[in-house]
């Protein structure tokens, strides 16, 4: 299998117990997790040699972030340790029309205020085919934003495919910040992968869909996905494209384009949703895990992608655990949910 490299920031989630609100709870459930860390776990569930680039703190927080990638089989070789402290964001659940709600405390963590000279980037590609990152490393600090372009300078210099998660976070920077670090470092990308608000807000770029009306016909995406490819070059435009009826029920389906043929997903109906958290990044790893297994099958690769993030939205945490096995089966049709006996 391939060895696929993924670099960001891992983070201690701290969430109310089940539905309860933060004024409700008097304890928190403890997980990690982080954007591009659920891709590297989603990547070694598959079978592919999966290492995470990171830095965390060398005190005991930082170590059981460390454990949590190891016990799914995430290599860990290249994370650095030093700073002063693991990332935290607090989650509350919702249900129903009622929406669930995080809450930051991530600055100055050590990813944030790493520098160039943490990380042996050739080292670090080299043997790789496959790099993802996602919109939010860049956005934590300016110090990640450039660790963020020499690592796709390096993947670029050893051949390595490069995936992007555009993953627009308005409570970490403005959309005017975003384009202007996010639109250079698409020189870089193979694999551009957004839904309707990271396009505009990171890249200038909005479809012809009302979202938040449930209306995402595949056709109101088109034009811009052959305007990205134009401008940036991308072997891959991919969307997700979310149907939002409540926060524990959704419509899920994507969109990939080759440059030559749009290709759409089946639709899932997931309802009741446990976990939507990583549920982008369960896509992603699925996607990566899909154009590599089935390079010439873009279609094949966007359903397996798919069935993977449906699944996920199963399963608490943000780390989607489900085998490449299980994954198929669903993409397959078999979504009837019988006791495995």
């Amino acid at each position: 299998m391939a060895k696929v490299v993924t670099m960001g920031e891992i983070m201690l989630r701290l969430s109310s117990p089940g539905q309860k609100r933060f004024i409700q709870s008097d304890s928190f459930d403890v997980v990690y997790g982080g954007g591009e860390a659920n891709v590297a776990v989603s990547a070694a569930n598959y079978g592919h040699e999966a290492y995470f680039v990171t830095k965390v703190p060398t005190h005991e927080i930082g170590q059981c972030a460390v454990n949590a990638l190891r016990r799914y089989g995430v290599h860990t070789d290249f994370i650095a340790r030093g700073g002063n402290r693991l990332g935290i964001y607090f989650l509350e659940t919702g249900a129903s029309m009622r929406p669930s709600k995080v809450v930051y405390d991530r600055a100055g963590s050590s990813i944030a205020e790493a520098d160039a000279k943490d990380f042996d980037f050739d080292s670090i590609m080299e043997g790789a085919q496959w790099f993802h990152w996602s919109g939010i490393t860049p956005a934590i600090s300016d110090k990640a934003a450039e660790l963020t372009r020499l690592a796709c300078e390096a993947a670029k210099r050893h051949g390595v495919t490069v995936s992007c998660d555009l993953n627009f976070r308005k409570k970490l920077w403005t959309s005017e910040k975003a384009q202007s670090i996010m639109k250079p470092l698409m020189q870089y990308v193979d694999v551009c992968i957004g839904n309707e608000e990271d396009a505009q807000l990171c890249l200038g770029f909005k479809p012809d869909a009302d979202v938040e009306g449930g209306k995402t016909d595949a056709e109101g995406y088109y034009g811009i996905f052959q305007g990205m490819m134009k401008e940036f070059g991308f072997k891959f435009v991919v969307s997700t494209l979310r149907e939002s009826y409540s926060a524990t029920h959704n419509g899920w389906k994507a969109l990939i384009y080759n440059g030559k043929d749009f290709y759409q997903s089946k639709h899932y109906d997931i309802m009741p949703i446990i976990d939507r958290v990583g549920g982008g990044d369960s896509f992603a790893g699925g996607l990566i895990h899909g154009l590599l297994t089935w390079p010439e099958d873009q279609g094949k690769a966007l359903e397996f992608a798919v069935a993977a993030s449906a699944l996920k939205h199963t399963i608490p945490g943000d780390f989607n655990l489900m085998s490449k096995e299980e994954v198929e089966n669903l993409a397959g049709g078999d979504a009837s949910g019988r006791v495995q006996r």
